[in-house]
Formats: C-alpha cells, structure tokens, sequence
C-alpha cells in the first residue's frame, strides 16, 4: 500500500470513531423499520461533497409503509477515465436489543478501542471503515479511473427483501454498471467469506378440536401433537442433518453441518396483552404452530430439504391417531458461492498480505447475507463480505466493534482500489 495513504487513513481514526458512533446513534430497528430515512439523509449529507447520490425507496416491499418507508442510498464517485466500478454495499438495519446489555445499546460508547452499541459489529462499522477508505482514497488520487460506489441498504436483517434485492430488480447491481462488489460485513480483517449457506423457513401447523379443559378426552390437543413433531425431529432428523457436512468453509466449525432452529411456538390461546390479568379460559387447544428455521448446505437440493420434513410429517399422519396438518413455506434462500479465483478474492486476498503481512483465510458464513441477491437476482458473481468485526458478536448483548480493526480493514479496503482504480 502506498505510505501517502496508509497515512491518510491513519489521520482520519478520530473521525471514523465518530461516524460510527453517529451511525450506531440512529436507532434503525428492523422490525418495523425505524429511522431508514434518517440514516439515509445522514449518509447523503456526509457522501454529498464527493459522490452523487441517488435515495431509493422500495415500494411494494414486505414491510413498506409510509409510516415504515424502505429507504436505500446509492452514493458514486466518478473517475477522470473509464475503468471498473468497485461497490461497497452495507446494510443499515439493525436487530432488536433484546436484554442483558450493560451499556447504551444506542449510545456508542467508547470504552478503549472499542465502540459499543447495537449495529456496532453488524455491521455500522463496516459501512463507517468503507466511507473512511474511499474518502481518504479520493483524495489521495482525484485522477483515477472507473467509479466507486457506496451504499447503505434495508432490511437485510428480514432478507434484505425491502433493500438489496429491490435495488438488484431495479439494475443497480448489473454486472454492466458494477464489477466488484465488497459487503463490509464483520467477518475478521484476515478473512474473506466468499458466500453462505442456504435457507429453508416454513411455518407447521397441527390440528386439533377444542374441548372443555376439565374433560380433554372430548377434544384433541394439538400441542401434544406438535410435541410428536418435535420428539420426531428430535429422533430422527437431527441426527440426520448433524452427519452432514460441506466442503463450503463454513464458519464456526458446527456450521459445517446443516442444521434447524425452532424460531417460535404457539399453541391455543392468544397471548395477553402486557397488563392483562386476566385468567386463562380452559379449553383444549385445537390449533398449534412452529416456525422452522431450517439451513441447508450447497451439496443439498432444496428440494429434498423440504420434502425431507414433509415425510417425517407424513410418516406421523400415518402411524399417529387423528394426526393432521398443514405446512406453509415462508421463504427459501440458496446458497451462494463465489470462485476464490475472482478478481476481486485475488486483489482482497493480496491487499491483506500487503496491509496486515498475512495471508488472507477464506470462509462462508453460517447465515445468509445479501450476497445472495447480488448473485441470483443481479447476476453479478464477483462479489465478497469483507469487513472488521466478531462474527459472534452479532446480535448479542453489549456488541462492540473494535477502532484498530475498523482502520486495518479501512486499509485493506483502500489497497483493494488502489490495485482496481489506479492506471
């Protein structure tokens, strides 16, 4: 990496501190969608003295409203000649907080070197050491050719439905317009994730008749029937997926196999509402459902993923006495894979060594992340997450994200175009 740089972004730690405290100080909470204008207007009058940027909203989307607008910012930076377009694409939503937190989940704390807050890790970091890099980079070198691009994205959290995947129908990741694509999210500086998992949700449903609570004989519960599909899966299809595994490098180790999580259950009556003291009627429930979470490795169909819970559910309709019951699919993502001989696998690869002086670890994430739309909907495979951040801290209590790190990626990064965009 050229010293002039190194430096230039090395000046700037106080000023990526701040901007991603300011960043980690917009609450965008998905669900339902806070603040994605806010932040949006934020980046645009950060961005706007250098790049040209263009708001988005995705209309139609799951979850678009206009009290809930799915609000996305394309920012370009245009070179002196022609040349590739290097995107940088971060997502601005952030999880729930959920408990157990010791800090200001929106404060952005600076505790050391580390900045805390929801979004610190996943990925409000990546996206302020992507701005850092290529501002500092435009300065270094006005004269150079292609265009970089930056952007902040919706919903990726909910599957990125309302942003990256709307922005992809739209052509705004067409492999015409766009050649590398860089998603900052916090998979280590050493590591480069070349793709993902797939996914597989369904919602399951057991029938059974309402009865009075005091002769249930009368009536049929269908929560005992949703705990045979448990204990059914339980005996037979965990063990089943545990003596899987990919080739995929996946990330960490038990990721390597497939696997499901139950993401919720309900069964008979409606939860009160916070206040409500009501007691509970008693009556034998006649509805119960779960929500699968089901994560599929490249070497599965996903065909034979869905009809391999069927079947189980099948096998239980017959062997079970009144068993019945529905199953809706609710999304599916297919894993996502890009060649380690891509361009820009190669160039992150050597930006690595050349910045931190190791080489670079190649891994595919445990979840899926936009990626996936760049891929099958934007037809563009030349795309990577690279970022700074504990994977494991993601949508955890008392996340955090670290500024050394944040500034080694940034330098990564700012090798990355200087070896794309330079003559």
């Amino acid at each position: 990496m050229s010293d002039p740089l190194s430096t230039r972004i090395s000046d700037k730690g106080d000023d990526l501190i701040a901007l991603t405290q300011d960043l980690i100080r917009i609450p965008t909470l998905n669900p339902p969608g806070d603040h994605y204008a806010t932040i949006c207007d934020f980046l645009g009058k950060r961005l706007s003295p250098r790049f040209d940027c263009t708001l988005v909203r995705a209309k139609g989307t799951p979850g678009d409203s206009d009290r809930y607008p799915r609000w996305n910012i394309i920012a370009r930076a245009t070179g002196t000649r022609p040349g590739p377009c290097v995107h940088f694409n971060s997502h601005t939503d952030v999880v729930e907080v959920g408990k157990g937190w010791t800090r200001d989940p929106f404060g952005g704390e600076l505790d050391g070197d580390r900045i805390y807050g929801r979004g610190a890790c996943d990925m409000k970091g990546g996206l302020a050491a992507s701005i850092i890099a290529a501002e500092a980079f435009l300065e270094q070198h006005p004269d150079f050719a292609g265009a970089i691009e930056i952007s902040g994205t919706a919903d990726e959290e909910s599957g990125g439905y309302g942003g990256v995947a709307y922005l992809a129908e739209q052509g705004w990741f067409n492999p015409d317009r766009v050649q590398h694509v860089i998603i900052p999210e916090p998979l280590q500086k050493d590591r480069i994730c070349l793709g993902h998992r797939g996914g597989w949700w369904a919602e399951i449903e057991t029938k059974g008749e309402i009865a009075h609570g005091s002769m249930p004989f009368l009536g049929d519960c269908a929560v005992r029937h949703m705990g045979a599909v448990l204990q059914a899966f339980e005996d037979t299809l965990y063990p089943a997926m545990a003596a899987r595994h990919t080739d995929m490098p996946v990330v960490p180790e038990g990721a390597r196999s497939s696997t499901m999580n139950i993401n919720a259950i309900h069964g008979g009556q409606a939860e009160f509402l916070p206040g409500d003291t009501s007691l509970p009627a008693h009556c034998v429930p006649d509805s119960c459902r779960i929500t699968i979470d089901r994560r599929f490795l490249i070497e599965e169909p996903i065909a034979e993923v869905s009809a391999e819970v069927i079947a189980l559910l099948d096998g239980l309709k017959s062997s079970r006495a009144n068993f019945d019951y529905t199953i809706t699919e609710l999304n599916r993502v297919l894993p996502s894979m890009t060649d380690r001989e891509a361009p820009i696998v190669t160039t992150v690869s050597q930006a690595i060594q050349d910045v931190l002086g190791q080489e670079a670890t190649y891994v595919a994430s445990p979840g899926s992340y936009d990626q996936k739309h760049i891929d099958r909907i934007g037809k563009l495979k030349n795309c990577i997450a690279y970022g700074p951040g504990v994977l494991e801290l993601a949508h955890k209590p008392d996340e955090w994200i670290g500024v050394t790190d944040m500034l080694d990626s940034a330098r990564v990064m700012g090798r990355t175009l200087e070896s794309l965009l330079l003559p």
